[in-house]
């Protein structure tokens, strides 16, 4: 069996820890029990881990989510990339393509899709392996794993089942309904229906087959050239309503898709992250600060209060579900990122009047890591190292570097700098037009940069 992990996310529900570029499943806020914090995407890998499937896996995500995955899950995970945001069943077709062209995989293996974010127990994997054998069992096109709802919730899809006939731990599906009101999802839950968790096995063929009749080629890099022009759209209204028989497993553990702040919160292991405090009557009131600033909360009960780069939110747990249309107005570049290196936090950002930008960054090296040797041709940088011990590549200049030192860039200098212990420094740019796009990379390796050196390697 294969697996292919989804990774999506707008990074709304959640504003504002997550962001375009950090969406949900990677905020490290979850207790990883062993005293340290792990993010949604760290968990289930780890788990996938654990049970010996992470080998078996792939993820499935957005290029814009490349450097924040790999420095997460290491760069031994294997993940394919889409050119572009696309919906779920442009993923599927994606990584079925890449399993069939790249990896040479037998039409006949089968394949489990699920969502990388999903707060389960170790149970929840062996009913994943277990769809392989009901497929086999049930000789349907698609089989799906359904979770025993415990209470009637309009948030997720329902999956009915056909409870004549039903053998072996499965059932043939009779329909879908997508988050009903209350009192039906009460009535649906008395006829035994499931939440659609959104996991589904197929055997490779099956998605080979689709692509044929639509006449697109099972060629790798011809999907990667043409993904941006595929229809954005679901998986279940492309494939799952459209096709018969499918059978739905039974899952009976626990399983909570994080997704809101009322969610989330019910898996923090204590009431305050970061820097604040909180009263003894601030109850069921949990305080998330990103910032260096404190933060103290003051008689305020069943609240969440998220502090980070990119905002602030002060909101009722119950009505955390409507942020995401609350905040659909916000548009601002992410102020937070983490990359294979480290991560960046933007402090500040002034334009005046004559069109003079200066923006201000903090950047966190992990040692070991380095920036690549770049150019920057609209802008000067300065440097000042705030903590740790390193060395700077200027023009083929080596230099070391520790707290205080103070580096400026002019426009046309190549630059680099690599952590020999965990580094923090503080960058202003300051340039008419400070764009992404202003950077052209002249090495990677940090050897390859080194060559460069005149003076030897620093200390």
């Amino acid at each position: 069996m294969k697996l292919v992990l989804l990774s999506g996310g707008s990074g709304k529900r959640l504003w504002p820890l997550s962001n375009d570029t950090r969406s949900k499943q990677f905020l490290k806020i979850l207790d990883d029990g062993n005293g340290g914090m792990e993010s949604m995407v760290q968990r289930v890998w780890r788990q996938l881990t654990a049970h010996g499937l992470a080998g078996h896996a792939c993820i499935v995500c957005n290029r814009s989510q490349r450097e924040i995955l790999l420095s997460q899950l290491g760069e031994d995970a294997k993940i394919i990339f889409e050119p572009a945001r696309r919906d779920t069943f442009p993923a599927v077709m994606l990584a079925a393509i890449y399993l069939f062209d790249v990896e040479k995989v037998d039409p006949g293996e089968v394949v489990c899709v699920l969502p990388v974010d999903p707060y389960v127990e170790m149970t929840y994997f062996d009913k994943i392996i277990e769809l392989e054998s009901v497929l086999e069992a049930s000789r349907a096109k698609l089989a799906l794993m359904g979770v025993k709802p415990d209470h009637p919730s309009e948030n997720y899809g329902y999956i009915v089942p056909r409870l004549s006939g039903g053998k072996d731990g499965y059932f043939e599906v009779e329909r879908f309904v997508e988050k009903p009101e209350e009192a039906l999802a009460a009535e649906l839950i008395s006829k035994q229906a499931m939440w659609n968790c959104g996991v589904f096995a197929f055997r490779l063929q099956f998605i080979l087959d689709i692509l044929q009749k639509r006449d697109i080629p099972t060629q790798y890099e011809w999907m990667l050239q043409h993904f941006e022009d595929l229809h954005s759209t679901s998986f279940d209204y492309e494939v799952v309503e459209r096709t018969s028989p499918i059978v739905v497993l039974p899952y009976e553990g626990t399983w909570k898709d994080l997704g809101t702040w009322d969610s989330l919160t019910e898996e923090l292991h204590a009431p305050v992250i970061g820097n604040g405090q909180q009263s003894e009557d601030s109850v069921n009131t949990h305080l998330i600060n990103e910032l260096d600033i404190p933060v103290t909360v003051l008689g305020v009960a069943n609240a969440v209060i998220a502090v980070s780069p990119d905002g602030i939110l002060v909101a009722d747990k119950s009505s955390s579900p409507r942020l995401k249309q609350m905040i659909k107005g916000i548009d601002q570049h992410p102020m937070y990122a983490e990359r294979l290196w480290g991560w960046y936090r933007i402090l500040d950002f002034t334009k005046n009047e004559d069109g003079f930008e200066v923006l201000t960054k903090r950047f966190g090296i992990h040692a070991g890591k380095h920036l690549s040797y770049q150019v920057h041709e609209e802008r000067t940088e300065i440097w000042t190292v705030i903590s740790g011990r390193g060395e700077c590549m200027l023009d083929g200049e080596r230099q070391p570097v520790g707290p205080g030192t103070s580096l400026k860039i002019p426009p046309g200098t190549r630059h680099a700098i690599k952590a020999h212990s965990d580094l923090e420094l503080i960058e202003v740019q300051m340039g008419r037009e400070l764009i992404e796009e202003d950077i052209r990379r002249e090495a990677l390796d940090w050897e390859e940069i080194g060559q460069s050196g005149k003076n030897g390697v620093a200390p």
